[in-house]
């Protein structure tokens, strides 16, 4: 008989590998168990869309609150300031490296983009 706690560690996997766009068929196989059961798992409260539309829908709203998190990050890194900002060495240094980090990762991911919607980011 499975416990509580299988089950809910099931329905975590589950919602896991659908958030990541896996079919319900492709879920039963990875798991072990049926497709009706994962059904089930995907129909429980707090479970994501179901339908390739909804599972669509909900990345693209995912995407752009994390789009427009990064906006509103360089907007408030702009009015600190920090460049101006009286810091010791070390202080200077991490931020620099941060914000360094930061931004080749945000132009990594607008080049990425731009490879995959050619036509809209001409």
């Amino acid at each position: 008989m499975t416990t509580p706690a299988e089950i809910a560690n099931r329905c975590a996997k589950v919602r896991r590998l659908a958030q990541g766009g896996a079919s319900t068929r492709q879920i039963a196989a990875q798991l072990g168990v049926s497709k009706d059961t994962v059904r089930r798992d995907l129909v429980r409260p707090g479970a994501p869309p179901q339908t390739p539309a909804e599972r669509r829908a909900a990345r693209v709203a995912q995407s752009e609150a994390a789009v427009r998190q990064a906006g509103d990050a360089v907007q408030a890194v702009a009015a600190a300031q920090p460049a101006y900002t009286i810091a010791d060495d070390a202080t200077a240094q991490r931020w620099c490296a941060e914000l360094r980090a930061a931004g080749e990762e945000l132009l990594a991911h607008a080049a990425r983009f731009a490879d995959y919607y050619p036509s809209a980011t001409a």
